[in-house]
């Protein structure tokens, strides 16, 4: 009975992970009594704390997508208005009280405590590697958004308040765990900590090492760019991976047999290790679509103006989905229809066709069907609320462009052309003649939008505070979130960010 006791307080301690109260001195004495925990349930539990900030809708998701020009949540009417929580995002007007970014910060520190936890009971080197990588992906994750990473070196004395490492410490520490690591972890499968998602974890450390340094004037050193260059090399040597043939392989209920490009995702089925991977369609498909959607979120007619008529990324028909309930993959436009070919209505009885028009406040007799769709993982039709798709966090693409961005950011724009074409063939997209890094920039975006990396993109690009659709020019302050009040009431040594 004394191990459930440990997993209960583990999980009522990460809810007040930086204040000291009566429940951290019960948590220690239960800790003190305690001599057989089931490590795999706790590692379990730790992979298990990464699903509500990664897969949820209105977490890191939201903060990552919503803030750019790839997502809009417009509110239609009464729906949608959350008391403009979504509006606030894409314009860059929200605050330190801001709900959800409240609430993803909290949950990625749990997921942080989660990881460490398990080092506390004799982990095999295995598992211990496997928790050190979950820290290091939340660690990093959190010195993007917030640039102060609490972080507790000992769990034995939890009336300890957590130091504080600022983005570049947190992402030098998190380099020095991935390469200490890198020998226990195991070489797959891609729903486990694996060796290359540790090594495309590094790669993003490295690549974007200068801009959490500096975000208004960041610096790519060489020898960062070198370093993405090498990992991406011994990724591809390894042979284990190709460009999918259709890429939306790589995000369909079968994804963990399907895909070719998965490095590492969250495991999603039957309540072990699930999560809410299912509100990457129900977020935007009508009232009147197969499943019954939300009605929600859409992308802006400029960026799906960067697609190429004949690009597959665009989407299209998808076995098991078109057939079942009508619904496409990619981006939907235009005249929506059911599997029988039937056109569908709204509730009103007007066409259901989506336009590429579409306004942060709804209003009007057109508010159902503005803005265009995206539906980037194929629906799973028999899982229900548990659906069976992985939920990406790396894959080979992304590998493949950021070697590409290394190398334009290091002279070698030949090599880089080569490589985004090699990608732009395999997605049916005619070749580029040149490259750029507004190009490159762009093709980031055609290939991994509504993944999650967009603002950190944005950002390293220099482009994260320019105008766009329904947002203006804005303060430098937005390129880093606001620390929570509840947090700097619980540990001293975290400041608010300049400007908050």
């Amino acid at each position: 009975m004394k191990q459930y006791k440990v997993i209960i307080y583990s999980c009522l301690f990460m809810l007040v992970l930086g204040a000291c109260t009566k429940l951290e001195e019960k948590f220690e004495s239960e800790l003190e009594q305690t001599s057989a925990i089931p490590v795999n349930d706790l590692l379990r539990s730790a992979y298990n704390s990464l699903q509500s900030p990664f897969m949820d809708q209105s977490r890191l998701w939201a903060a990552q997508e919503h803030t750019t020009d790839e997502v809009i949540g417009p509110t239609r009417g009464p729906d949608w208005d959350d008391n403009g929580v979504w509006r606030v995002l894409h314009s860059h007007a929200w605050t330190a009280e801001h709900t959800f970014l409240r609430e993803t910060f909290r949950e990625l520190l749990q997921a942080e405590y989660a990881a460490t936890n398990v080092l506390q009971f004799n982990p095999s080197a295995q598992q211990a590697a496997e928790a050190r990588f979950i820290r290091a992906l939340t660690m990093f994750v959190v010195a993007d958004g917030w640039n102060q990473v609490p972080f507790r070196d000992d769990l034995q004395d939890l009336k300890k308040t957590p130091r504080v490492m600022t983005g570049t410490e947190a992402v030098d520490f998190v380099i020095s765990e991935l390469n200490a690591i890198m020998s226990a972890l195991p070489d797959g499968p891609a729903n486990v900590a694996n060796k290359d998602g540790a090594r495309v974890l590094l790669m993003k450390c490295y690549l974007n090492k200068g801009t959490f340094a500096n975000r208004q004037n960041p610096t790519y050193p060489a020898a960062d760019m070198n370093q993405v260059i090498t990992l991406a090399d011994q990724i591809i040597a390894s042979n284990k991976y190709t460009l999918a043939d259709n890429v939306f392989d790589n995000f369909a209920p079968d994804n963990d047999a399907r895909s070719t490009e998965n490095i590492f995702t969250l495991y999603n089925k039957d309540g072990d290790r699930g999560g809410n991977v299912r509100s990457r369609w129900f977020l935007g498909l009508h009232y009147n679509q197969k499943p019954s959607g939300w009605n929600g979120f859409t992308t802006l007619s400029d960026f799906y103006n960067k697609f190429g008529a004949t690009d597959q990324r665009r989407g299209g028909s998808y076995p098991g989905m078109t057939d079942v309930g009508g619904v496409r993959t990619g981006f939907l436009v235009g005249q929506q229809f059911n599997e029988k070919g039937e056109a569908l209505k709204d509730r009103k009885g007007n066409p259901l066709a989506f336009t590429p028009e579409v306004k942060l406040k709804e209003t009007g007799p057109n508010l159902e069907i503005t803005g265009i769709r995206v539906m980037k993982y194929p629906i799973d039709y028999t899982g229900g609320d548990q659906a069976d798709n992985d939920y990406v966090i790396f894959r080979y693409a992304d590998v493949l462009l950021m070697r590409a961005e290394a190398l334009l950011r290091t002279g070698s724009a030949g090599p880089a052309l080569t490589i985004v074409n090699t990608i732009r063939a395999k997605r049916g997209a005619t070749p580029l003649l040149s490259l750029d890094l507004q190009t490159l920039l762009d093709e980031r975006g055609r290939e991994l939008y509504w993944e999650g990396w967009r603002r950190q993109d944005l950002i390293r690009f220099g482009k994260f505070l320019e105008p766009w659709q329904e947002k203006p020019t804005d303060d430098p302050k937005y390129l880093i979130f606001p620390i929570p009040a509840e947090q700097l009431a619980v540990n001293p040594n975290l400041t608010q960010n300049e400007g908050y």
